[in-house]
């Protein structure tokens, strides 16, 4: 039995694969020609998918020191409640919980069903809807029984995963043509631009603050957390970085200039695949994002559990299954949302409207390092090497993509942040009025026993 709080159980295995899980999803199948066509030559669009991978290096290295400091559940609503930042904390999980967190998981469910029913044509339209709602489902049952199990099974599914991506590689490696890599654009056409091959990568690279979302369900997070965050950036970087040389390698780079499914298109020219490519990326995109999905599944609904236990968001979300030892209502209540959602279509127009706000969400994250290491509480056992350089590359990095967001879609992401202050701010002051008596960390219920570490459990 427990107290009523979450408890530690994972290891550095799930860690890993919670955050690499949760980084390599569908975008893959079609990023390669993203990045070729905006770098514009193969070395530039090699070089790309390098830096891009550099540049989310800083990035992990702040959560890291952030999240050995405060090693509990919740991730930026922590570090920006810390920092002093409470109504910013408060809207990050608001517009988490209603516009990126369920639906993400509805439209990978519906990605999930378009790929199984190349096979099986039947699950088109309703069917295929019903069975989207049945995988959401039966994933979930894993996650809400036991966190240990939903580790595991994490751990499988994301090893798994990467195996596909290893065979395109060594037979990529083996039958490339190294005339690809010398490309020349035709005069007239548009210039090349390193810059717009990384911000191209960018995408391809978020996902590992996964494990922020769950640092309390962490055993040693001293050690864990900042391990799983750089190796997955590691691990990431060099799968896509040898994927892209592989994808350049097989196909004439004018073909992968007009390719939408460039993994796809490139396997065609490995012998003994070529004639089942189709299938064969189908079953990889199956694979892939049953991982990403399972995972999302098992982190997202922490946020809130974490904001009701400081009194910030409906109290029941806060419940802990006696048994299972699980956020048990905050999951049935996200997946619930999201299975509603997965009987509409277009979900991805919902999801880039709130792009914006999530990215300067992300940077106020960073920002928060400089408040919170004037704490007398803050005593992260990682600490990143030249602390205000890496923050204010973490900074900058993320305030590029935040930029190239907005110059691209400037009007949704105001209505966006219109939405979410308009209607969040109001229940804010709501509930810091019923619970703004409560001290953070009480509220929140982080005591020795559970979410809370001793300082020999964390290193």
């Amino acid at each position: 039995m427990n107290n009523g709080a979450l408890t530690r159980k994972l290891g550095f295995w799930a860690a890993l694969a919670i955050a690499v899980g949760t980084t390599i999803g569908s975008g893959i199948f079609v990023s390669s020609g993203d990045v070729a066509r905006a770098a514009g030559t193969p070395s530039l669009a090699i070089l790309a998918w390098i830096i891009g991978g550099l540049i989310a290096i800083p990035q992990v290295m702040v959560l890291a020191e952030l999240s050995t400091a405060y090693p509990q559940n919740g991730s930026g609503y922590v570090y920006l409640n810390k920092a002093g930042w409470r109504p910013l904390g408060f809207l990050y999980g608001w517009a988490t919980f209603w516009a990126l967190d369920p639906p993400s998981i509805a439209i990978m469910a519906l990605a999930l069903v378009s790929y199984i029913a190349t096979f099986l044509p039947f699950f088109d339209g309703l069917p295929g809807k019903l069975l989207g709602i049945a995988i959401i489902l039966i994933i979930t049952s894993i996650h809400y029984r036991s966190v240990k199990e939903g580790g595991l099974f994490q751990v499988i599914i994301t090893a798994v995963k990467i195996i596909p991506f290893l065979i395109v590689i060594g037979l990529g490696l083996m039958y490339m043509n190294p005339g690809n890599f010398s490309y020349t654009p035709p005069s007239g056409s548009g210039p090349t631009s390193l810059i717009g091959g990384i911000s191209a990568t960018t995408w391809a690279y978020t996902g590992m603050a996964a494990i922020c979302f769950m640092a309390g369900e962490f055993k040693n997070p001293g050690k864990v957390l900042p391990r799983a965050l750089i190796g997955s950036i590691l691990i990431v970087m060099s799968l896509y970085t040898l994927l892209a040389v592989c994808v350049i390698g097989l196909m004439p780079f004018e073909n992968l200039l007009a390719s939408n499914a460039a993994l796809s298109d490139a396997v065609k020219f490995i012998p003994g695949l070529s004639d089942i490519a189709s299938s064969f990326v189908a079953v990889t995109a199956i694979i892939v994002i049953l991982g990403s999905l399972s995972s999302c599944i098992m982190f997202q609904p922490r946020l809130e559990y974490a904001m009701a236990k400081d009194g910030l968001f409906f109290q029941r979300f806060a419940k802990v299954h006696p048994k299972y030892e699980t956020p048990s209502f905050s999951i049935v209540v996200q997946v619930t949302y999201a299975c509603i959602l997965v009987m509409f279509s277009n979900l991805t127009a919902l999801l880039g409207y709130f792009t914006l706000i999530q990215l300067l969400i992300n940077i106020m994250d960073f920002a928060a390092v400089y408040k919170c290491r004037k704490r007398g509480d803050y005593k992260p056992v990682y600490r990143m090497p030249m602390w205000r350089v890496t923050t204010m590359l973490a900074i900058l990095g993320a305030a590029w993509l935040a930029w190239g967001t907005f110059t691209w879609a400037p009007i949704e992401g105001m209505i966006a942040a219109l939405i979410v202050v308009a209607t969040g701010l109001p229940v804010y002051y709501y509930w810091e009025k019923k619970y703004g008596g409560r001290k953070s960390e009480e509220a929140m219920g982080w005591d020795l026993k559970t979410e809370k570490v001793s300082p020999a459990e964390q290193k």
